[in-house]
């Protein structure tokens, strides 16, 4: 990891546990900094540290985090990419290579693993939240009240497996039937799931929030088993660090209330146990709000279906904004910082990295509808291969996806970006 004198706090922070999040890429910026801002209002005590990794964030938005981080309890941490292992001689075949397009979408997030490496402040619990994540009500008590064992154990939420979007690349176990959040009923009485670890789905964690003992023995067991595992294995994850999760701590962890990772999508699949009062961390999967603005007619999202908490989102960004312009030069500057990475006020952002995470997430899944309706997409024996290079969006930002050199056409899963536990 890398020495940088921002990995000290401006300020003396005292609690005893910490959250943490990841920022790669600039059109995530705005995500991590209204998560920092909107943590802060809710639980003021607890310190966010933003992993940040020198090499793809640019100065500007590194700016941004340090006049942030002056007015909230936020400290800025700067990592190294973690690379998939060089292959043994056994691993030639995943040399360079990640496992089709889910995988490569979300090859930035093994850095995520960096979380594991934090125990040098003196947290005793961590909590990773993704950076498209917001806060909107302290869950501080639900997160680090949660009984912890002793050990090499995790919180965290179930994997949805509802998959009410068909999508083909889904096991045929994935529906509502037997998915966790089916039986559960609005409230925080008995909405916190089983964990069972002999069942397909309900066994399932998702990685968008978890927590942790801070330990140079959960360092090691996670590092250990990324490095042990092979690059071949890991490769061929389709969601990296969340697979990669489940098996390291398969059988070994518990569950959190619901509400500490609400998808946004639960607001219509799941009517059952959603109350938008309940909502502690609202997880902003696929499009991401700050990429397009709401439409006119109240539609936002993949199909439309999101536009009240999308407007959430905008809603608390307009506060912010009100914010920081009243804080003289400095806030003003770091509005001018950020708004580069948010959409403009007739809709879509401008930056062609937000594309790919607002409207182009959309055209991309209209395009992708099976084998037989590929449009301007081919496929070659590792995933997908547009025409053109396009930008592909990863966990914590985008990577430009070359062309590569064709190849026969192989047996290949059915593609939509609308899963359920995306990052």
């Amino acid at each position: 990891m890398l020495n940088d004198e921002r990995t000290t706090p401006l300020q003396p922070l005292s609690s005893k546990n910490a959250y943490a999040t990841l920022l790669t890429r600039p059109n995530y910026l705005a995500g991590a900094v209204l998560l920092a801002y909107t943590l802060h209002k809710y639980s003021p005590s607890t310190p966010l540290i933003i992993m940040y990794t020198p090499s793809t964030l640019n100065d500007s938005s590194i700016r941004v985090l340090e006049a942030e981080s002056s007015r909230t309890s936020t400290i800025i941490h700067p990592v190294e990419h973690l690379q998939l292992p060089q292959p043994s001689s056994n691993d030639k075949e995943a040399e360079g290579k990640a496992s089709g397009m889910v995988a490569e979408r979300f090859a930035d997030t093994w850095t995520k693993l960096r979380v594991f490496q934090l125990q040098s402040y003196g947290y005793e619990k961590i909590c990773f939240l993704d950076a498209d994540m917001m806060i909107f009500r302290d869950p501080s008590p639900l997160i680090f009240d949660s009984p912890l064992k002793p050990g090499n154990e995790m919180l965290a939420t179930h994997v949805c497996v509802c998959n009410l979007d068909h999508d083909a690349w889904a096991p045929e176990e994935w529906k509502p039937e037997n998915c966790a959040y089916s039986s559960v009923t609005a409230g925080e009485d008995g909405a916190v799931p089983e964990v069972v670890p002999d069942s397909p789905t309900l066994s399932v964690m998702n990685t968008g929030t978890f927590v942790f003992r801070a330990s140079k023995e959960i360092e090691k067991l996670v590092f250990d088993q990324f490095y042990g595992m092979g690059r071949t294995r890991l490769a061929a994850y389709k969601f990296p660090d969340q697979d990669f999760l489940n098996d390291v701590f398969k059988g070994r962890w518990a569950s959190l209330h619901w509400s500490t990772n609400s998808l946004k999508t639960w607001k219509y699949w799941h009517g059952n146990m959603w109350r938008d009062e309940d909502v502690r961390v609202l997880h902003y999967i696929v499009d991401k709000p700050w990429a397009r603005r709401v439409g006119e007619d109240g539609r936002a999202g993949y199909k439309g279906d999101d536009g009240v908490t999308h407007t959430w989102w905008w809603e608390e960004f307009e506060r912010w904004r009100s914010e920081r312009n009243g804080e003289g030069r400095e806030g003003k500057d770091t509005v001018l910082g950020l708004e580069k990475y948010v959409a403009s006020a007739n809709g879509e952002g401008d930056d062609h990295s937000l594309k790919v995470i607002g409207g182009g997430a959309q055209d991309f899944a209209k395009k992708w509808q099976g084998s037989n309706e590929l449009e301007d997409l081919e496929l070659v024996s590792h995933g997908f291969n547009p025409r053109k290079p396009m930008v592909g969006e990863h966990g914590h930002g985008p990577v430009v996806i070359e062309r590569p050199q064709l190849s026969a056409a192989v047996n290949q899963p059915q593609l939509n970006p609308s899963n359920q536990n995306e990052q």
